[in-house]
């Protein structure tokens, strides 16, 4: 029983935070160490950039500029010159900056946003998936900087059991979903966009009701979220955050590091889709990277400073932020994709 109650999870750390500095102010004091290791993280999206604008130009024989409903409207259709859409500069770093702060946002909000916008999800998610990956890890690192989780290897402590489980799940369901839906199947935007819709509803219900109190920590489950939240991502970019997240808000895991759990997974669940996608692209699939410099852009601050907000803020305070901003990414996807569903209903 001794070993039971002595055993480190990993999340005792962010509380010992808040215990020794219960000020926001106490909390916001940065080590030289930490301050350093922020300005190294952010150098790294300096080279992320340059290889955006690569990708952008459409190298490969598989990538092109697809001739999307906003292609055709901006007249760059048969162009494959890289520009900057500073509307998507500005909600790229709003979304990443609740991701990494809240665990959840980025692609989910992004996602059917760009798509309403008249991209083409070959555009789009591609695209998501490699700032994803960089973004995530980078964040999660970050995250540990900051005290709101600890990771450890020897002898490994529970977040990082958490990641390397839900990370590896993430990643094969994630390269399933990906083949079946724009290999194989070839599905209808619409139909991705309901079903990550409805999803969210869902997952938004469960964390609204587990907003009061922590859960009784059950790690088997986290196998379930982490197989449905690499589903979504490999479908559309979205709804893995919402899903791991929350799923582990009824796993019984402390937010805060939870919040950190997700951003360090999702970035290497997005490592095997940015593969996959190549993968498939040999293939035969078209994919266009031009949102690449753009989405770069507006990532680098917020994937750097926004674990510094989940430092700063208080457990409680994330307690129930996390569950209501769940709720209104649900409400905010359903909201964009109910045009399409009245007129499906209508025909």
């Amino acid at each position: 029983m001794e070993k039971v109650k002595d055993k480190k999870f990993g999340w005792e750390v962010a509380r010992e935070v808040e215990e020794v500095n219960p000020t926001m102010a106490a909390r916001a004091r940065l080590s030289a160490q930490q301050i350093k290791t922020m300005v190294i993280y952010a150098g790294a999206f300096i080279v992320l950039f340059l290889a955006a604008v690569w990708l952008a130009s459409n190298p490969f024989e598989f990538t092109q500029r697809i001739p999307s409903e906003f292609v055709k409207a901006k007249g760059w259709v048969g162009t494959n010159n890289w520009m900057l859409i500073w509307w998507v500069i500005l909600i790229a770093a709003i979304f990443e900056y609740m991701d990494s702060a809240g665990g959840m946002g980025y692609g989910t909000a992004l996602t059917p946003l760009l798509l309403m916008a008249g991209f083409d999800p070959k555009q789009v998610v591609p695209c998501i998936m490699i700032t994803e990956m960089f973004t995530g890890l980078i964040a999660g690192m970050i995250h540990g900087e900051f005290d709101n989780v600890e990771w450890k290897l020897k002898p490994m402590n529970e977040t990082t059991r958490l990641v390397i489980v839900v990370a590896i799940t993430g990643m094969i369901f994630s390269a399933i979903s990906i083949t079946a839906v724009y290999k194989i199947l070839q599905l209808h935007k619409f139909w991705i966009k309901l079903y990550v819709a409805m999803l969210l509803i869902v997952m938004g219900i469960c964390s609204v009701l587990t907003a009061k109190t922590f859960q009784k920590y059950r790690p088997g489950w986290m196998w379930l979220f982490a197989s449905l939240g690499g589903f979504n991502k490999g479908i559309g970019g979205g709804g893995y955050g919402p899903v791991i997240t929350v799923g582990g808000l009824l796993s019984g895991v402390p937010v805060k590091s939870m919040v950190a759990v997700t951003s360090f997974a999702e970035g290497a669940t997005c490592l095997v889709s940015v593969i996959t996608w190549f993968a498939i692209g040999t293939s035969g699939v078209t994919v266009d990277y031009m949102l690449m410099p753009s989405l770069v852009i507006g990532t680098v601050i917020a994937a750097v400073g926004a674990p510094y907000t989940t430092r700063i803020l208080p457990e409680k305070f994330w307690k129930i932020a996390v569950p209501v901003y769940c709720c209104m990414l649900a409400a905010y996807s359903f909201y964009k994709l109910w045009p399409d569903i009245q007129k499906r209903l209508l025909s």
